[in-house]
């Protein structure tokens, strides 16, 4: 293998091993962080009844995934450009939030 020289830049490989991926879908998501790591719960939000028989959500939760900082930083500027991108061509994407305040992605 030789050395990449002072200014020259190297190409390297990319390979992507899928063979032990699994596929969950999940319409909504939990959050908690501590110093070190930021921790999204994926899940379902599930209308059901309550024992008062009024409605409630349950969260099944499906996945948890956990990110250090700078991972969850280059995952929410890859969101916003995926996002970004998709409603250049499809308009803004709609969220319906019941409850008023509720987040919202950063303006440019």
């Amino acid at each position: 293998m030789s050395e990449a020289k002072p200014g020259e830049t190297r190409q390297i490989q990319l390979r992507i091993d899928e063979s032990k991926m699994t596929q969950t879908y999940a319409n909504t998501i939990r959050t908690s962080t501590t110093q070190d790591e930021v921790v999204m719960d994926f899940g379902m939000n599930l209308p059901m009844q309550g024992p008062d028989n009024n409605p409630m959500l349950m969260f099944n939760v499906g996945s948890r995934v956990v990110m250090n900082w700078a991972g969850a930083k280059r995952l929410a500027i890859s969101l916003g450009q995926v996002i970004r991108q998709y409603e250049e061509r499809n308009g803004e994407i709609q969220l319906n939030r019941p409850e008023a305040g509720g987040p919202r992605l950063a303006q440019d």
